[in-house]
C-alpha cells in the first residue's frame, strides 16, 4: 500500500505522463494530416507509389492516435483535440524528408515516454509503446530505403 509520501511522486509521474501522451497524440494527429496532404499533393513521376505509400500510413497513424486518447482518458485526462504544427512542402523528396524527420522524432519521444509509463505503473501501456514503436521504426526503414536511391 502507497504512504502518503509516495503519493505526490506518483501524481508527479501521472501529470507527467498525461503530458507526455497529449504531445504523442497531437504527433498522431499531425502524421494523418501531413500524410493525406502529401498523398494529395505529390506530384512527379513518382506520384502513383508515394501517394499510395502515404495513404496507407494513415490508418494505422490513427490506430496510434485511438491508444492514445483511450489511455489519456482512462487515466482521468482529456485528449489534446488539435494537431502538432504539420510543415507543407511542395516537391516529393522533401515531403519524404520531412516524414522522416517525423518519425525520427516520433520514436524518440515514445522511447522516453515508454519509460514514463513503466514509471508510472502503467505496464500495459509500456507494453503496447513496444508494439507502436515497432509500427513507426518500419515506417522510418521505409523511408529511408525510398530516400536511399532518390534520383535527384
Amino acid at each position: 500500500m502507497a504512504t502518503k509520501a509516495m503519493q505526490p511522486k506518483a501524481d508527479e509521474a501521472n501529470r507527467e505522463l498525461l503530458d507526455g501522451l497529449n504531445e504523442d497524440l497531437r504527433g498522431e494527429f499531425q502524421a494523418v494530416i501531413m500524410y493525406r496532404l502529401y498523398a494529395s499533393m505529390v506530384q512527379g513521376p513518382y506520384r502513383q507509389e508515394l501517394r499510395t505509400f502515404f495513404a496507407n500510413e494513415i490508418p494505422e497513424e490513427l490506430m496510434h492516435a485511438q491508444i492514445l486518447a483511450d489511455k489519456i482518458s482512462a487515466m482521468g485526462g482529456t485528449p489534446a483535440a488539435e494537431a502538432a504544427p504539420v510543415r507543407v512542402v511542395p516537391e516529393a523528396k522533401a515531403m519524404l524528408e520531412t516524414a522522416l524527420q517525423a518519425e525520427i522524432e516520433t520514436i524518440e519521444r515514445y522511447v522516453r515516454r515508454r519509460s514514463q509509463a513503466e514509471a508510472a505503473g502503467e505496464h500495459g501501456l509500456a507494453a503496447q509503446f513496444d508494439d507502436i514503436i515497432s509500427d513507426e521504426t518500419n515506417h522510418r526503414d521505409e523511408l529511408r530505403q525510398m530516400l536511399a536511391r532518390w534520383p535527384y
